[in-house]
């Protein structure tokens, strides 16, 4: 795990800062000052993302699935994943995984207060093995699980992105979920975003739309598929037009079957 250094920029504090958030430090604000400059909209961007992952752990809860795996999970930002779960299936586990320091010690806090349910491991994304082996202790192997991958995977390049939601997905009991989002740029305003966020806290690759549905490859996509954030509503089928932006989150979705 990344030793904690708060003049270093990090992606879980730079997306609070953007979220309104107060964990944060004058680097991640300095990062999130120069995203906005370029893209102002990437406020917006960032709160519908997690208005769709309410909606999506909301509607996997309600599909009787009971246990949720949240990786690279970031800040506590509410509605937290076990507060969304947990309105629906108050029984629910969820296990979240992080690998910097302030965002541990903030979940840990969270488990302190008395959290029932709720777990914390901290581990690199991109190890699935030693990931499913410290949630395993939390969770039942032979129940479905919902595995939460948002704002993640643009950190890898499509081909090692698809090998880990691969592995991570064989994991998982038939009947579980898959949730993914990724930032998306487009035109020369949505490069030029992705190139300044590059240079402060981590690499991040513009995926197109199709590189994105290419992750959910073997699994069922819910409907209305892989969309705008914006446009992701169970069962939408006639999905709102939306005007050109430079960059939005693109999220989806899927049943393992």
């Amino acid at each position: 795990m990344p030793e904690f250094d708060p003049g270093t920029p990090s992606i879980a504090r730079v997306y609070d800062y953007l979220l309104g958030g107060k964990d944060n430090y004058a680097a991640d604000r300095e990062v999130g000052d120069r995203l906005i400059a370029v893209f102002p909209a990437v406020v917006e961007a960032a709160r519908e993302n997690r208005q769709f992952l309410s909606r999506a752990v909301t509607w996997v809860a309600n599909q009787g699935v009971g246990q949720f795996i949240d990786l690279g999970c970031g800040m506590p930002t509410a509605p937290n994943t076990h507060e969304t779960a947990q309105a629906i299936r108050p029984d629910a586990r969820v296990a979240y995984v992080d690998n910097d320091a302030v965002v541990l010690s903030h979940l840990r806090a969270v488990v302190e207060k008395g959290s029932p349910g709720v777990a914390v491991a901290a581990g690199d994304a991109g190890d699935p093995d030693a990931i499913l082996e410290a949630v395993s202790a939390g969770l039942d192997p032979a129940a479905p699980t919902c595995l939460i991958m948002a704002l993640l995977l643009h950190f890898y390049d499509p081909g090692a992105a698809r090998s880990l939601v691969a592995r991570y997905s064989a994991a998982l009991m038939p009947g579980s979920y898959v949730v993914i989002s990724l930032a998306h740029g487009n035109g020369e305003d949505g490069d030029r975003w992705f190139s300044t966020y590059s240079a402060g806290p981590a690499a991040a690759r513009n995926y197109s739309v199709a590189e994105i549905t290419t992750l959910f490859d073997g699994m069922e996509l819910v409907p209305p598929g892989v969309v705008d954030a914006r446009q992701w509503h169970p069962g939408w089928s006639d999905l709102p037009t939306l005007p050109f932006r430079a960059g939005q989150a693109i999220c989806g979705v899927a049943r393992i079957s």
